[in-house]
């Protein structure tokens, strides 16, 4: 978890803390592009206070985590019915709303070209990351640990930050997930499911890696 200081950058931050995303948007902050950039440049760069940042960044950090359950087996239930089912069932209609709007609006200049394929990229990614956790680490959890559970546990943790690379790419394709003036019904339902949806990702990664995965570690 990125420590919420004036020095940490704000691409590490949005990518570790649920929320951290669309604060950054409402703030005119970009974490995509201008993701190496600390808070306090950041903040400097936007007219914004960097105590008002982080204090606002300390609130999400209390937030997190809050309806999650507390016992391991029901955790791991929950993530499972929350985020994986939810990102599966998500992207079956994202991807091609994706493609109808850079098909119809291919030609203007805020279209988000090449979302289709970042969308698929990170489809096919957490398909991936997600049947491991399924078949091979969850179980492994629910039945108490195991000797060698770092090693599927550093797997995961190697995914999330491949995962969190992909998201960048959603978020500069799409320019911020900004909308243009006038954009029809399709593009705006298309950018609101993204913002749901990346944030999802985010709030799931950060429950497993902060919370479900120290748990075996520090025993393993």
């Amino acid at each position: 978890m990125t420590e919420l200081t004036p020095a940490a950058l704000v691409g590490d931050i949005a990518s570790d803390l649920p929320g951290a995303a669309e604060l950054f948007r409402q703030r005119g902050i970009s974490f995509c592009c201008g993701g190496s950039q600390s808070l306090s440049e950041a903040a400097a760069k936007n007219g914004l206070r960097v105590e008002d940042l982080l204090a606002d960044l300390q609130s999400l950090a209390a937030a997190a985590n809050r309806d999650a359950p507390e016992a391991t087996t029901p955790l791991i239930d929950y993530i499972l019915a929350r985020y994986h089912e939810t990102h599966r069932t998500e992207l079956d209609w994202l991807i091609p709303l994706a493609q109808k709007v850079e098909t119809v609006h291919g030609d203007h200049d805020d279209a988000p070209h090449g979302l289709t394929e970042a969308l698929v990229a990170l489809r096919d990614d957490l398909d991936s990351h997600m049947m491991k956790e399924e078949q091979v680490l969850f179980p492994m959890m629910k039945q108490g640990g195991h000797p060698m559970i770092a090693h599927p546990i550093d797997a995961m943790r190697h995914d999330h930050d491949t995962t969190a690379d992909l998201l960048r790419g959603v978020e500069h394709v799409t320019h911020g997930l900004t909308l243009p003036e006038g954009a029809c019904r399709s593009w705006t339902a298309l950018y609101t499911g993204l913002r749901k949806f990346t944030d999802d990702v985010v709030a799931h990664i950060h429950l497993e890696n902060a919370v479900l995965f120290p748990r075996f570690e520090a025993a393993s």
